[in-house]
């Protein structure tokens, strides 16, 4: 990446302001010994604002960097000592959005082991199977999943033992060197099937972090603020990949990260007047719940960054309504990180764009045989940048490459102005009767409706025309709709293939914990 551009961009973003001399020094030698790693970045920021608020838990207050990087370092040497956790070991982490979550990660970090993001919805079975699968040493966990976590077949620690560690052991000057640098492995959303673990990559500098504040302005010293730097509230469960980057941006631009364990509108939006809080990265359906709720803080934070799922029709329109138009729309896959980010400007021009690629991203669209297709012609979504992941955990070896860049397994289109439009997933494409037919618009039509919370489109098999789509919808409470009223609505906007033939009414839909529909359990 160039290096004028790294360098204005830090400068923009009040990570170059001036500060003691020894502390700037001991940030930078940080970095240059530990790298762009959890326990690196952490350390940096320690050694630039040690006092500076790092965490307001909601739980147990206000946690310092100072405080985050010495509990984090003790817990390190005591699952070392007590539990024998070793460099290239790999332990489960099964929690909420807490203080206590971030210190084990960066315990992994300090210790060479690989962290292991477990999604908290998973049921026993997909727990044992991803311990087997992951090898896990052993397993973290919230109290609330010590049933689920009993089955998982490891050795367990639950938040009262994690403590327990700490408090028992004595704090740790000094760390030396391990013999290889912790991973963090993702697992994937798992909406077709079983999670997979994907190893995210360690940043070899400032270049991913810049390309992201560039495009989503976040700062060391934002205006108008007695506290120093960012408050972020992650929304965004910290084991899926937005919450996960939320909390390295957070770090990286030594802001105080305020945490709640689960999600609620009303307590998010009392929350961020309460702290003061000048971002919140969230996922879509947190949005929508905002808008249904009337939630709407008194002061509305100045970066709303989302990302995980498709904005449903609208919503991006419907929300700066209400918070002010400050949306950040990132589109990006726990394999490819980040493809695009929608400004707010791009979100008023085309509220359902996924944006620009941001500055050192390729993006290309390709045909199946790999050639770029024309202006505005759907085709697969190809990604480029410097932190595509190292492959999954189960199989050997990185994913397949096409100069240099990776299929986000999405079919979209680029516009005559250059934004990128999603289409759908390239699995989701339904042949009927010879026709290719795209769920994705269907959804964005019916989700403009009066009468529809949400709403989902799949194709499912059909002995005629080998397939068909199926329509899902839940209805706002008190609202009618017809199976036949939503088919002649369709029919008026789309072409004829596009009419769902089954029309289905539910009272929610299933998905994900970070809210992706999950299409098996509708067709089920």
């Amino acid at each position: 990446m160039d290096l004028l551009f790294v360098v204005r961009t830090l400068a923009r973003r009040g990570l170059l302001r001036p500060g003691s001399p020894t502390r700037v020094a001991d940030q930078l030698n940080t970095l240059r010994r530990w790298g762009f790693t959890l326990a690196g970045e952490l350390r940096a920021a320690e050694a630039r604002d040690p006092q500076r608020v790092a965490v307001l838990d909601e739980q147990r207050g206000p946690v310092t960097y100072r405080q985050l990087l010495h509990r984090s370092q003790r817990l390190a040497h005591a699952l070392s000592g007590s539990r024998g956790i070793r460099p290239g070991d790999r332990v489960g982490l099964l929690c909420r959005n807490h203080a206590g979550l971030i210190e084990a990660m960066v315990a992994c970090s300090l210790l060479g082991a690989d962290a292991v993001l477990v999604n908290v919805a998973l049921s026993a079975p997909q727990l044992a199977a991803v311990t087997a699968q992951q090898e896990l040493r052993l397993l973290v966990h919230d109290r609330e999943f010590a049933p689920v976590a009993a089955t998982a077949g490891c050795e367990r620690l639950d938040e009262a033992a994690l403590e327990a560690l700490i408090a028992h052991t004595p704090p740790q000057d000094r760390w030396g060197e391990v013999s290889r640098s912790g991973r963090t492995i993702v697992l994937t959303s798992g909406t077709t099937g079983a999670p997979k673990g994907a190893r995210r990559p360690i940043p070899r500098g400032f270049g991913p972090l810049v390309s992201i504040i560039d495009r989503i302005p976040l700062h060391a010293s934002p205006r108008g603020r007695d506290f120093g730097g960012e408050r972020v509230l992650i929304a965004a469960p910290l084991f899926h990949t937005w919450g996960y980057a939320a909390l390295q941006l957070a770090l990286a631009m030594r802001a105080t990260v305020v945490l709640q364990r689960r999600f609620d509108p009303a307590a998010t939006a009392a929350a961020i007047d309460e702290y003061g809080c000048t971002a919140l990265f969230a996922v879509p359906v947190m949005l929508q719940r905002l808008v249904e709720a009337g939630a709407v803080p008194k002061h509305p934070p100045r970066i709303v960054a989302v990302s995980g799922s498709a904005l449903p029709g609208g919503l991006a329109t419907r929300f700066m309504d209400e918070w002010g138009d400050h949306l950040y729309n990132l589109y990006g896959s726990t394999e490819a990180s980040w493809a695009s980010i929608a400004t707010p400007a791009d979100l008023r021009t085309d509220p359902g764009t996924a944006g620009r690629p941001p500055h050192g991203t390729r993006i290309a669209i390709l045909d199946p045989f790999g050639r770029p297709v024309p202006t505005g012609t759907v085709g697969q979504i190809h990604v480029g940048n410097e932190m595509l992941f190292e492959g999954y955990t189960h199989t050997s070896g990185a994913e397949d490459l096409r100069d240099g860049l990776l299929a986000t397994g999405d079919l979209g289109h680029l516009d005559a102005d250059g934004l990128l439009h999603v289409d759908g997933r390239a699995d989701d494409m339904v042949v009927s009767g010879g026709e290719n037919v795209f769920p994705r618009p269907v959804e964005e039509l019916l989700s403009r409706l009066p009468q529809v919370r949400e709403v989902a489109v799949v194709g499912v098999p059909d002995t005629q025309y080998g397939q068909r789509l199926a329509a899902y919808l839940v209805l706002h409470p008190g609202q009618q709709l017809s199976g036949d009223e939503v088919r002649e609505y369709v029919r008026h906007y789309l072409a004829r293939f596009s009419v769902p033939r089954d029309v289905h009414f539910l009272s929610e839909l299933p998905r994900t914990a970070t809210g992706k529909v999950i299409p098996r359990l509708l067709r089920g």
